[in-house]
């Protein structure tokens, strides 16, 4: 047994059983990935594929097994690769960030440069992508950490912490009747077209859900990824939207006013997602601490470990 056919099994399974993607991915032939493989089985004594003539077509049972250890295994071999590459360079390196569109154009923004100008040997990248997308690049190493309020709480392989919370407000047009209300409420701001987010995406389903608890059905104009979209169109009045509180800005956002109402969609929490018992370099928990103040190296090492609820925003 050896690193070269636990390769060959995660890599074919990565490029949905196609042998030649696999081979083309890691720079070898097919027929060597074949072979590895067959031979992997004959030692564990197991097949770890199902196959179709000389096509392989998924995994067998004791195959999902044998790929969750080599999963394990690979992930320990990158890991020692990883705190080599820190002792020999303290201060440069890669670093991918996956993040939805919120959070790249608003919160990350003063983030990322405080980052690079502490760390400015480091290459660092964004990726921006839904919640279950961001998810993905990181439980496939294509990211270090990801960030989104939806849908990374609780992913299988990824461990998730809070960082911050934040409220969505109502924007609408100057002079706006809603502006004379003391306390918007549901039925006032469904009684106009609605524009906000698409459903993955920040905080769509607290909105959702205070609706549908109140029996109203909404008349959505429009979904967005990107609230900059959904202020333009709320300032041509064509509806009112809803947004993440960090996405208005008085100063910007000069044809619009912004509206708290977190009491009528609560409050939502903002997350950053590593893989479960990756190593993680000292610039990483640098990161972690500007985006969440709060947060430390301790802490974080002990939500890493498994104590899940040793911190909560």
């Amino acid at each position: 047994m050896n690193l070269h056919q636990l390769r060959f099994v995660r890599e074919a399974v990565r490029q949905n059983f196609n042998l030649t993607e696999a081979a083309k991915a890691l720079y070898t032939s097919q027929p060597g990935v074949s072979k590895a493989i067959i031979e992997l089985e004959e030692e564990l004594g197991v097949d770890i594929f199902t196959r179709h003539g000389k096509r392989i077509r998924g995994l067998t049972e004791p195959g999902r097994a044998v790929l969750s250890s080599v999963e394990l295994i690979m992930q320990e071999i990158d890991s020692l690769k990883s705190i080599g590459k820190e002792f020999a360079a303290q201060d440069s390196g890669s670093f991918t960030i996956a993040t939805t569109h919120t959070q790249a154009r608003y919160a990350l923004p003063k983030v990322v440069q405080a980052f690079s100008q502490k760390f400015p040997k480091v290459r660092l990248s964004l990726l921006q992508g839904n919640p279950k997308q961001v998810a993905e690049m990181v439980l496939k190493d294509q990211a270090d950490v990801a960030i989104a309020t939806e849908g990374i709480a609780s992913i299988d392989g990824l461990v998730s912490i809070p960082c911050y919370q934040w409220e969505h407000v109502l924007v609408v047009p100057l002079e706006h009747p809603l502006l004379k209300a003391k306390v918007i409420t549901l039925e006032e701001i469904a009684a106009y077209p609605l524009i906000t987010y698409d459903g993955a995406f920040t905080g769509r389903t607290k909105i959702d859900q205070a609706f549908s608890l109140r029996g109203l059905k909404p008349d959505i104009l429009l979904e967005a990824i990107d609230a900059d979209v959904i202020k333009t169109y709320v300032e041509l009045g064509l509806g009112v939207g809803i947004i993440a509180g960090m996405a208005y800005d008085a100063e910007r956002d000069r044809n619009l006013r912004a509206v708290s109402v977190g009491h009528l969609f609560g409050s939502n929490v903002s997350r950053v997602a590593l893989k479960q018992g990756a190593y993680l370099r000292s610039y990483v928990y640098t990161f972690i601490e500007l985006l969440a103040p709060t947060l430390n190296r301790k802490l974080i090492d002990q939500v890493m470990s498994g104590e899940k609820d040793i911190y909560e925003i």
